[in-house]
């Protein structure tokens, strides 16, 4: 039960993280001081996709359910059911992990230009 607990608390923390790498450059428009979290996040997140890597995060939730006698992404709750289609949707190939780093590269490219852009006007006021 404990190690049932402590992985979907793994894959909670997994998504959150996602989250954040996803739309922490609207947080650094909002609060350039964000920044220092999220950049370092966002290029964990690139590298994981373009070099098709393994978050550590992954592992540890998986051996938390082999312990609680889980099959590793199995059905079982609310949080397997649900939250894991979210950080592990099926199909993802390569190429796609490929586009997605584009994507968010280009994407936070423009959203730091945009805070950049915010704070200059807003400090030569």
């Amino acid at each position: 039960m404990l190690a049932s607990l402590a992985a979907n608390a793994v894959l909670l923390l997994h998504l959150s993280f996602i989250l954040l790498v996803i739309f922490g450059g609207v947080l650094v428009v909002w609060r350039p001081r964000w920044a220092w979290l999220h950049l370092p996040a966002l290029a964990w997140g690139i590298w994981i996709s373009v070099t098709g890597g393994i978050c550590p995060l992954t592992p540890i939730e998986n051996a938390l359910r082999e312990r609680s006698g889980e099959a590793p992404y199995g059905a079982g709750g609310f949080v397997n059911h649900y939250v894991s289609a979210l950080v592990y949707p099926e199909g993802l190939t390569p190429a796609h992990q490929f586009w997605i780093a584009v994507l968010l590269a280009a994407s936070n490219a423009l959203l730091y230009g945009w805070a950049i852009l915010k704070h200059r006007t807003a400090t030569s006021l």
